[in-house]
């Protein structure tokens, strides 16, 4: 019985590795060991930019909310609980879009905070 050796899966392993790590500094995009590691690390960095992302916009949403609310003569906390004893159940992300869009609803908005408070 012939023995089988893995040359093809090899191959395409390390092709499917490099091709991952093309564009990459130096010898990161040529030579297979030192790609596979880059490619390993830049996953990572991938796995955590994702989960930062969100932070990030959350973030910025809530800065923007506290600038049209300081606007406004009220402070972001006091807003954001004037809208939830008033029922208002709008997310940050779309808070912030009436901020930016329509001044007059946020307005609006904020004084239906205040009224609840």
């Amino acid at each position: 019985m012939a023995r089988i050796k893995g040359a093809m899966m090899t191959r395409k392993r390390r092709n499917k590795v490099l091709k991952l790590a093309k564009g990459y500094y130096g010898s990161k995009h040529s030579l297979f060991k030192t790609a596979k590691q880059a490619v390993m690390k830049s996953g990572n960095y991938a796995y955590i930019g994702r989960k930062q992302k969100k932070r990030d916009f959350r973030r910025l949403w809530i800065t923007r909310i506290s600038a049209a609310c300081k606007l406004n003569g009220i402070n972001y906390s006091t807003f954001m609980n004037g809208l939830k004893k008033a029922g208002v159940t709008l997310n940050r992300k779309m808070l912030s879009e009436i901020a930016i869009a329509d001044p007059a609803a946020f307005t609006a908005l904020v004084e239906q905070a205040k009224a609840a408070l």
